[in-house]
């Protein structure tokens, strides 16, 4: 593939999704690709994914037929990466269009009085913390009070003990300021956790309260007109600033016909993100995931 790295970054950084067309490329050649933009990758622990490439957290995208919502890759994680990659190798039948949205635009279609509220608020999630996510941060899957208390400072996670189980926790903005744009943007787990998995209070507000139902009404109408379907082709790849954009997908008609690699990275040039911990490991190294870890 003959692309000028540097004029890919400039785009990314100016517009935040990118769509080339007519290449030809293999899981090697796009794997070359993805690392002349990314320094790192971070493994995708979503199930029923094929790994295409393990060394470098190469996956298929999701191997089902349902929709998908509009959301930020890993977005109820801590370590959401910075760029979103997929490479058409063979395009769906019927159906199967990525959608794809950009969070700027959606918060400049919410009414304003809502936008001075929520800029103010805070998402929190909330998650049972496993042995293996204890272990792998705090050092002991069976930490004390004060092991809890003071997680390292490379850990994005606080602990609460309640009462024989433990929770894991992190909070961002409901409304963020992406890499490369003034924002605020529009960019989290809600729709996906209302819309897909119907659970109404993951995440939830900083105090503690879910998120109400008009809020998310509002969200999905300001961004239902700005909503693009991509139609795959052979040989596209699709390249979304994640901090930005959101994407989602049409039902699929075939699954057997749509094959689409993705790649989730951290690019070397992302501005500090005042909300991660210090040293993250995922933009040291190809990250996995402790459960992924543990499996391997």
């Amino acid at each position: 593939m003959a692309v000028d790295a540097a004029l890919v970054e400039q785009q990314f950084r100016n517009h935040g999704a990118l769509l080339l067309r007519g290449f030809e490329f293999d899981v090697g050649t796009f794997r070359l690709f993805a690392e002349r933009l990314c320094k790192t990758s971070v493994f995708n622990e979503s199930p029923n994914r094929a790994l295409l490439d393990a060394e470098s957290n190469i996956q298929s995208v999701d191997l089902g037929v349902d929709p998908f919502p509009l959301h930020p890759e890993l977005s109820r994680e801590p370590w959401r990466p910075d760029a979103c990659l997929f490479a058409c190798f063979s395009p769906p039948g019927g159906g199967g269009e990525t959608t794809v949205c950009d969070g700027v635009e959606i918060v400049k279609r919410l009414p304003p009085p809502l936008v001075a509220e929520i800029r103010r608020r805070r998402l929190v999630y909330l998650q049972p913390a496993s042995p293996e996510v204890l272990e792998y941060w705090l050092g002991t899957a069976t930490p004390d009070a004060r092991q809890l208390a003071s997680p390292p400072s490379q850990c994005p996670y606080f602990f609460r003990d309640t009462g024989g189980r433990v929770i894991r926790g992190f909070s961002r903005p409901l409304l963020h300021k992406p890499m490369f744009h003034e924002g605020p943007a529009f960019g989290n787990f809600l729709l996906f956790a209302r819309d897909f998995l119907r659970v109404p209070n993951f995440p939830r507000l900083d105090d503690g309260q879910p998120v109400p139902d008009e809020w998310v009404d509002a969200v999905r109408e300001a961004a239902a007109p700005l909503t693009h379907a991509l139609a795959w082709r052979r040989g596209d790849i699709l390249i979304l600033d994640n901090s930005r954009f959101m994407h989602g997908r049409r039902a699929i008609a075939d699954p057997g016909e749509r094959k689409i690699a993705s790649y989730f990275g951290y690019v070397g040039f992302a501005p500090p993100n005042d909300d991660d911990p210090i040293d993250p490991p995922w933009r040291s190294g190809q990250f996995k995931p402790p459960a992924v870890r543990r499996r391997g």
